[in-house]
């Protein structure tokens, strides 16, 4: 097989890159190891930057967002058991659209089957090479059967634990990484939404954010030690320790249900530097990760795509490689912007173990400072809706 641009990974990230390569005229094929149902079955957060639905607009796959979406102008700090609203709306002009990862997802899959372009699931064994070269290749076992794709460049999207970041030699890598001493507690349910924009909540006995999928379908999540288990919290248990972290009058008018998926997410920031290898680069997840508190995850991914399928564009239609060169700078610029505010915003909303008193009361006068001060909310704001690309 040959093509333009071989995609390692058929997530979000992936699946994107593909349709705006495909829309610039420019073949790809995506490889994942697992099959369309499995991906489709993954929760994910789903709050979405402007930038990123423009993405998805120019790709043709969103009407579905704006029909289900929910644009959210605002978001609700809560500690000392009252609630502050940070209006993102007046102090930006943007907003954010809350609609699933996995429906984006979806949304992609169904556009690239639509378009006829190749996808090809259950790909096991995969493998990258000579991507120091002007031909690189990829190798994958289907079936029983190896394969070879030749191809102009490797994208690689697989995430975290995938094999395009674990196929650089360790010494062409720098790490940085900061793993949090706790983690992430969620559980999705069938009810309503306790309050129409998500609420981030300070509290002594720790985080509580309170999010949604849709008008009837809410994620909630509470901070929780490293090495608890789903198996210790009952639903039961989750609803109660959850009110007790919420302020009044979100614990009384909060509707419980039962769980419909319950998981523990450990809370880590990293990035790899640089984000390109000769005719290989690392895109989304494979270079870096945010704790979710941001809400950048998926945000981040999608302008590495922009970055890069902009670069790849350029090569080809212009002959031009000052883009795919500058590609890792650009994206890294934008990557530590979001580590930096979803770092800032870890630490501002949790507990640490052994806080002592005075991290405590810094900890509130910050947040006292951001409700009180127009440029502190202003600043949040523009981060939290997103850097302009």
């Amino acid at each position: 097989m040959r093509t333009q641009v071989a995609i390692i990974g058929g997530g979000p990230a992936g699946l994107l890159l593909g349709q705006l390569l495909h829309c610039y005229g420019i073949d790809n094929v995506i490889f994942e190891r697992k099959d369309r149902d499995y991906i489709l079955g993954r929760i994910r957060a789903g709050v979405l930057e402007q930038g990123t639905v423009g993405l998805l607009d120019e790709v043709g796959v969103s009407a579905r967002l704006h029909h289900d979406g929910l644009v959210h102008h605002g978001i609700e700090l809560a500690f000392g058991g009252a609630r502050h609203r940070i209006d993102m709306a007046r102090a930006t002009g943007k907003t954010v659209t809350v609609y699933g990862q996995t429906e984006v997802t979806r949304d992609l899959m169904d556009a690239r089957l639509a378009a006829g372009l190749t996808t090809v699931y259950n790909a096991d064994n995969v493998s990258l090479h000579d991507f120091d070269s002007e031909q690189p290749c990829i190798r994958y076992e289907k079936d029983g059967t190896t394969h070879e794709v030749v191809c102009d460049f490797i994208a690689g999207c697989d995430g975290f634990h995938g094999v395009s970041r674990q196929s650089v030699k360790p010494d062409a890598l720098t790490t940085f990484e900061r793993v949090y001493p706790f983690g992430w507690l969620g559980l999705l349910s069938e009810t309503p939404p306790v309050s129409p924009e998500l609420i981030y909540t300070n509290h002594e006995r720790g985080f509580a954010l309170c999010s949604m999928r849709s008008l009837h379908r809410s994620r909630y999540y509470l901070q929780c030690t490293l090495d608890d288990d789903v198996n210790n919290w009952p639903d039961e248990k989750f609803w109660d320790e959850l009110k007790r972290r919420l302020d009044p009058q979100a614990a009384a008018t909060l509707i419980t249900g039962p769980s419909i998926e319950k998981s523990i997410a450990p809370l880590r920031s990293f990035v790899a530097e640089p984000m390109r290898f000769g005719r290989l680069f690392l895109a989304g997840d494979a270079a870096h990760i945010v704790p979710p508190t941001g809400a950048k995850g998926l945000n981040l991914a999608a302008s590495d795509v922009h970055y890069l399928s902009v670069a790849l564009r350029e090569f080809y239609a212009e002959k031009s490689a000052a883009g795919i060169d500058d590609y890792s700078r650009r994206a890294l610029a934008r990557v530590w912007k979001a580590e930096r505010f979803s770092w800032w915003m870890t630490s501002m909303m949790h507990r640490f173990p052994g806080t002592d008193e005075f991290s405590s009361r810094i900890q509130r006068a910050e947040l006292a400072y951001l409700i009180d001060s127009d440029a502190a909310k202003t600043s949040l704001s523009e981060n939290y809706v997103g850097l302009p690309y």
